[in-house]
């Protein structure tokens, strides 16, 4: 039998304190990252270029296998360019509107990070990329 307390849902306070902490744990700026050089020295160049153009950073699309960093990554981009995130998932995007409203509330020069979005449905997919060509995406 499962015991209740260790069921992982969000309104557990057990797992929020997970959540808190695994936040936290988390390196904030590139310089903190570990491995992956050849992926921490390209998001360097991207970076220092977006801010020496004053500019938003350009479109990412981060993948590879699950525990591989790409939220960490994600939030690492917001933070050094020092911009907010969003973050959503794919399969909570069912509807045109729905990615609509994500990109009405995006400030200038968020980030809007997608995780799981090939599990985006190939309609909303065709749609978002005719319609919101300029929106800065890290997948």
């Amino acid at each position: 039998m499962i015991e209740a307390d260790r069921l992982i849902a969000a309104d557990n306070p057990t797992f929020k304190d997970e959540e808190a902490i695994d936040r936290a744990i988390r390196p904030k700026k590139l310089a903190d990252y570990q491995g992956q050089d050849h992926v921490r020295g390209q998001m360097e160049i991207f970076i220092k270029a977006a801010q020496l153009r004053n500019e938003a950073l350009d479109h990412l699309l981060i993948f590879g296998p699950p525990g591989l960093g790409k939220t960490t990554l994600a939030n690492i981009v917001a933070n050094e360019m020092e911009v907010n995130i969003r973050t959503t998932s794919g399969p909570v995007l069912e509807k045109a509107g729905d990615l609509a409203a994500l990109l009405t509330n995006l400030e200038e020069n968020d980030v809007l990070f997608i995780d799981e979005i090939h599990r985006l449905s190939l309609w909303l997919k065709r749609c978002s990329i005719q319609r919101w060509k300029t929106t800065n995406w890290i997948s």
